[in-house]
């Protein structure tokens, strides 16, 4: 990766847009701006010209729009960082998802109308700035794949639920985990992944499109169903509530800054199913998850992550794994397979013991 300071094309056809970017960028020492294009043919060639480290991408521009040009851009730069830069509607949320799929490394979201342009370049400082720095951050070498845990394989405790948790690259690890889940998947699922409003609604659309399961964005009440997929929608945090689990979404203050929350949502699920969870950690930056993770290890259920080599960033489950809260770390294409296999033992084995007493 490069080394500071990072160097970024911001590729938008508002001049608006590029002048903030441009001025919010040169306030920060560790980024320099590689230049500007107004359409996706300039941004081709000044990428060629330039070598940036990093593009941010408008998805709506005249010409040659966003998506046409990342697709370009990976025929030729398959690893050069791409974060998007949509805004938070219903289209934006689609262009993104279907860009993340063509390839995008990340996503940003213009700020709506805020009435301050101040308040404008500082949400976009919190939410940009940040995602440049991780995706250009030099990482150290890939720690190794793990082993699957032996102390409890196949299972010493019958799993009824599983968990996922995931940030930035997430939505792609999500296409890959939760579209091979088999049809006959015996428990829920649920799914905090960081997203705004809109886009959760747009992600969960989706993955039931990819999926033989039912993928739908969690309401107020909910019951939990075998095969049934629920994804935490933007803003809300989601907990389980037990005897008759059912979901519940709330407005409390965001954890590890964010809102849904890992944490909140490992939390409940530890507290309802206490050993009957199996916790999956995707890629993403930070550490949301991590104290989460703790309490569904202490309950006595399983977390396994994706591995460093595998993920756009290793942020969350690399602390999940640095913290020893792993049973298990395996390569992303691994991990739909693995999560079926472990349920499946799990509840074969549980039968065994039940027809055993």
């Amino acid at each position: 990766m490069s080394k500071l300071p990072i160097r970024v094309l911001v590729v938008d056809d508002s001049v608006v847009i590029r002048k903030l970017l441009g001025d919010l960028f040169a306030q920060d020492p560790a980024i320099e701006v590689a230049g500007f294009a107004a359409d996706g043919r300039s941004a081709l060639a000044k990428v060629a010209a330039r070598q940036p480290d990093l593009v941010t991408l408008d998805i709506e521009m005249p010409e040659m729009d966003g998506l046409a040009t990342l697709a370009e851009l990976r025929r030729s730069y398959p690893r050069l960082p791409v974060i998007m830069f949509s805004t938070l509607t219903e289209r934006g949320a689609s262009a993104t998802l279907e860009a993340l799929a063509l390839g995008a490394t990340d996503y940003a979201t213009k700020p709506s109308n805020t009435g301050s342009a101040s308040l404008a370049a500082e949400a976009i400082r919190l939410d940009l700035i940040p995602k440049i720095k991780a995706l250009c951050a030099e990482t150290p070498h890939p720690a190794p794949v793990a082993a699957p845990s032996k102390a409890r394989w196949p299972g010493s405790h019958r799993i009824d639920i599983v968990a996922i948790g995931s940030s930035t690259g997430g939505p792609n690890a999500l296409m890959s985990v939760i579209p091979n889940l088999p049809p006959d998947f015996p428990v829920p699922v649920v799914i905090t992944q960081h997203m705004p409003p809109i886009f959760t609604s747009s992600l969960a659309q989706m993955l039931g499109k990819r999926s033989v399961l039912v993928v739908e964005e969690a309401r107020e009440g909910a019951s939990l169903a075998p095969g049934h997929v629920w994804v935490a929608p933007g803003d809300f945090h989601m907990t389980i509530t037990g005897g008759s689990p059912r979901l519940s979404l709330s407005q409390g203050p965001p954890e590890n800054s964010c809102r849904p929350a890992v944490d909140v949502m490992f939390r409940s699920v530890a507290a309802v199913y206490q050993s009957r969870v199996l916790a999956v950690v995707l890629t993403g930056m930070g550490a949301d998850g991590t104290a989460g993770a703790r309490c569904i290890r202490s309950a006595g259920g399983e977390v396994i992550v994706q591995d460093q080599s595998t993920s756009v960033v290793w942020g969350m489950p690399g602390s999940i794994h640095a913290n020893g809260l792993a049973n298990a770390v395996y390569p992303l294409p691994d991990l739909a397979p693995e999560i079926t296999r472990r349920v499946m033992a799990s509840r074969i084995a549980s039968s065994l013991r039940a027809a055993r007493a």
